[in-house]
């Protein structure tokens, strides 16, 4: 057969060609200069040759403080001052204008610009010092989070530069707030590879919200791989029925015909990988494995049944009703002590804009329980130390209210509040964190930081350490740059929040 008549040809364009003959011809010449030992990397154990993944590094920049991570991300942005970080100054300001000394002229979003006013709106709910840390916080709504706070790592001085929402929560996610890179989920893929060949490397959850009042979109790229390969993409696990679409077999068709089917599918990528050489149809191979191997893994960590009614009462009454974020914590749990790398879970419905009072009640006792459950689980199961939870939004709530303060049938005051980049609070647990560490101030209004900024490129640098990767040198090769988590600005390691 002539090669040069096969349509394929077609597709190796000069450039492709120069691209991929280029770096080959480059890889010779250095190992003809060093030796070829020293250029190959050692793949990790347990990494997937075949298919590249988790090959990126033979091994981690530092000792790892943790194995697994476990990432609820609140998504809309939860109010600061009213969970975290107690100003109780502000009922002195109630319905008071927001000093012009205190803004200093910060940019503001469309949606309170124009107001007229921007009346100070204090916290109603009921902060208490918790803990042998004597963290300030909100043991009203609250009252499991705060049994464990001497457990968590509060980060009270979190900023971005982002003030909507979609650049916010990517930038959160990637690291950039231009769509397109890949998230911190797909890096910890990338950088560590698989702890189980049966279940993926990362996996993805949205829970449903109680309250759905207002719900913000959720876009998949923000689990995607980007320019990373393929195959640290997140496999989303939905909230209802079978975790994941088609897991099963249709009628009629056995797991034999299942496997001569996926080795016939194999060797036609294989063919076609060897005429073009693209990485995807890798990628491509290993997704029907893995599907292949879900078949008989996904099933059983799906099924609950198992689990002790007392380990079930850990997470609260919701944890049987699938999609609930109690729901999704247990499963995360499950994943992880089947040695998934990196799990994501999204909570809608922080967006307060209006109505605080009405749906923040609902929020929290969505994830207060299950968060404190999923802690005690670990520790019962001896995997705390080894995996490491974050809790955050994608940015803060302004201390004034969007529109006027109201009163609720109860009588107590009623606001909404707007988003604030410029600070807000997040906290982690286990994974080599220093629990009981309280970590950055902000002024009287919760509107600047004063001591401690942590900027979200800074959180992102700290987490890659715990798992054992130096942020400077944790890249990847494209369009000619080693591309990062962290971007082209310096970012700090917050070492104070290590063990």
């Amino acid at each position: 057969m002539n090669l040069f008549d096969h349509p394929h040809a077609l597709d190796l364009t000069r450039r492709h060609f120069f691209a991929s003959a280029g770096l080959s011809v480059g890889s010779m010449a250095l190992a003809s200069l060093a030796g070829a030992a020293e250029v190959a990397p050692t793949p990790r154990k347990g990494a997937d040759t075949a298919t590249g993944a988790g090959a990126a590094l033979p091994h981690t920049h530092f000792p790892t403080k943790c194995k697994n991570v476990i990432y609820f991300h609140m998504v809309g942005g939860p109010s600061q001052m009213d969970l975290y970080d107690y100003k109780p100054k502000m009922q002195e300001y109630y319905d008071k204008d927001l000093p012009e000394s205190i803004r200093k002229g910060q940019r503001l979003t469309t949606m309170t610009s124009g107001q007229a006013r921007f009346p100070i709106a204090p916290s109603r709910y009921r902060f208490k010092q918790k803990g042998q840390c004597g963290m300030w916080m909100n043991d009203e709504l609250l009252p499991y989070t705060a049994k464990m706070a001497d457990d968590l790592v509060f980060v009270r001085s979190m900023h971005t530069e982002a003030i909507n929402h979609e650049p916010a929560i990517t930038h959160m996610q990637t690291g950039n707030m231009v769509t397109g890179r890949p998230c911190l989920g797909a890096w910890a893929s990338y950088g560590l590879g698989s702890l189980n060949q049966n279940l993926p490397t990362f996996v993805v959850m949205v829970a449903k919200p109680t309250n759905q009042d207002q719900v913000q979109a959720i876009s998949a790229r923000l689990w995607q791989s980007g320019y990373l390969p393929g195959e640290h993409a997140a496999v989303s696990f939905r909230a209802a029925n079978d975790p994941i679409l088609f897991i099963n077999n249709p009628p009629g068709v056995t797991a034999d015909v299942r496997r001569t089917t996926l080795d016939g599918l194999s060797k036609l990528n294989e063919l076609n990988h060897g005429l073009l050489n693209d990485p995807e149809t890798k990628t491509r191979i290993a997704q029907y494995e893995m599907a292949y191997r879900m078949q008989s893994s996904v099933p059983e960590l799906a099924d609950l049944s198992k689990e002790s009614e007392k380990v079930l009462g850990l997470y609260g009454p919701e944890v049987k009703k699938q999609g609930s974020f109690a729901h999704t914590a247990l499963t995360a749990r499950r994943l992880v002590e089947r040695g998934v790398r990196f799990v994501q879970v999204y909570h809608n419905n922080w967006d307060h804009h209006g109505n605080l009072a009405g749906r923040m009640k609902d929020q929290c006792a969505d994830v207060d329980q299950p968060c404190w459950g999923l802690v005690q689980d670990l520790k019962r199961l001896g995997l705390f130390d080894n995996t490491l939870i974050i809790w955050g939004g994608e940015f803060g709530r302004t201390i004034y209210s969007q529109g006027g303060i109201t009163k609720d049938k109860e009588g107590k005051t009623n606001y909404g509040r707007d988003h604030h980049p410029r600070c807000f609070t997040m906290w982690m647990a286990g994974g080599g964190t220093k629990g009981g560490t309280i970590y950055g101030e902000t002024d009287d209004f919760s509107y600047n930081i004063v001591k401690d900024p942590v900027h979200v490129r800074d959180l992102h640098a700290t987490i890659l350490r715990l798992l054992g990767l130096d942020c400077d040198k944790f890249s990847y090769r494209f369009q000619g740059l080693d591309q990062k988590l962290i971007g082209v600005e310096k970012a700090h390691v917050i070492k104070e929040l290590i063990a």
